[in-house]
């Protein structure tokens, strides 16, 4: 009886991670193809949202503020800060992006009664941050538009569906960083970006900055995988 129990433990184990395998190959599958359509665009505007935003915690938690907030509909985007350690606050940007996106994917996998609850806290914060940090009107119309967008998806839909708007979120943001560290500083270095201007800083070129950043966007997503594969 104990070695039946054991054997369909495995089983629906095995089952469960295969769905889980098949999940997450057909998302970035998807996820590939429509990279470059309008389906996509305000998800990666959502991620370029928490570029800036992490820019401005970083400057904030080391005694700077946050002056102004800028996102453009061609996935351009700044954070205008005063004070704070510049060193920490330049570097927190793809890695801050990538972490928002970790969290967002290990609360899915753990929290999935509770998902609603945290689409709306999401919602709820980004439209604060349009509201008080976003001063051009594409910006701030996206971040309240997104905000109560994610707002209405929490009093709205089931757990499981913000389950996997969750996901979609986190797993979005985090191959998102990958795919922005490489574009914007592997693959044009001259371009004046976070990397750029720390290289200016301390002397070590961009190149260097932008392996390092994409090697440990790597590690993070790797483990992230191991992890909620495990889960499964």
């Amino acid at each position: 009886m104990a070695e039946k129990r054991r054997r369909a433990k495995v089983e629906s184990a095995t089952k469960s991670r295969a769905r889980f395998i098949a999940g997450f190959t057909a998302f970035f599958v998807a996820l590939w193809f429509l990279w470059n359509t309008w389906l996509v665009l305000p998800l990666k505007l959502f991620v370029v949202l928490l570029h800036e935003i992490s820019h401005g915690l970083a400057a904030v938690a080391t005694g700077g503020a946050i002056d102004r907030i800028v996102i453009t509909p061609d996935l351009g985007g700044a954070c205008y800060c005063g004070g704070g350690d510049a060193f920490l606050t330049l570097s927190a940007g793809y890695l801050g992006s990538l972490l928002w996106g970790s969290v967002l994917v290990l609360l899915a996998a753990r929290l999935e009664r509770r998902s609603p609850w945290i689409t709306g806290a999401i919602g709820v914060f980004i439209g604060l941050v349009a509201v008080l940090y976003v001063r051009n009107p594409f910006g701030l119309l996206f971040g309240l538009s997104f905000g109560a967008a994610l707002v209405a998806a929490a009093r709205y839909l089931s757990p499981a569906v913000n389950r996997r708007l969750l996901w979609t979120l986190g797993l979005t943001s985090c191959l998102y960083a990958v795919l922005d560290i490489k574009s914007d500083v592997l693959d044009r270095p001259e371009l004046r970006s976070d990397a750029r201007m720390l290289a200016e800083m301390t002397g070590v070129p961009t190149l260097v900055w932008g392996g390092l950043w994409i090697l440990a966007a790597l590690f993070v997503c790797w483990l992230l995988f191991r992890r909620i594969f495990r889960q499964a």
